[in-house]
């Protein structure tokens, strides 16, 4: 089994893992996404320890951006086809190793990504290939808290859940 505790970058699916998977569109077409105010709390937590964030998604969205924006997410790769060519660019930049890489996807599109990492982590209601090359299957759905969880559990397995919560307490 892969070592939680080397992970330094954790690479985010959005639909099925930020999101529960559902795409709302208005009478004119515009996309718009529910996203977990917890899973943004720990995403700001983990970059408080001085570790990365990449979203990896397939599709585009002007919903995806402003999240980012507003989490200061700067790696973000949208309209991906092949999320493990991505990977493999993002992870050149950062000078961090698969062995050091950790992804949360939900579906066949994430499998390139989730097979190659050195931690795979899903939502509980992924499809079942994914299932099976998880390393760890968080008990949450996607966009109900699965990142949390997710996130919390590299946390821990490094032993900083004390440091990270002091960034909280006044």
């Amino acid at each position: 089994m892969s070592d939680p505790s080397r992970i330094k970058l954790v690479v985010l699916d959005v639909d099925g893992c930020l999101t529960d998977g559902s795409i709302n569109l208005d009478a004119n077409g515009n996309e718009t996404k529910r996203f977990n105010i917890k899973d943004g709390l720990i995403i700001s937590a983990w970059k408080k320890l001085g570790f990365e964030v990449a979203i990896i998604t397939g599709r585009t969205s002007g919903s995806v951006s402003a999240r980012c924006r507003e989490l200061k997410i700067e790696h973000l790769y949208q309209g991906v086809k092949d999320k493990g060519e991505v990977l493999d660019k993002l992870l050149g930049t950062l000078g961090i190793s698969l062995e050091e890489t950790a992804a949360v996807g939900d579906d066949w599109i994430d499998l390139p990504m989730l097979t190659r990492v050195g931690y795979a982590m899903c939502p509980s209601d992924a499809v079942k290939e994914v299932i099976e090359v998880s390393d760890y299957v968080c008990s949450r759905p996607g966009g109900h808290g699965a990142v949390r969880e997710a996130i919390e559990c590299l946390i821990d397995a490094r032993g900083l859940r004390e440091e990270a919560l002091s960034h909280y307490r006044g």
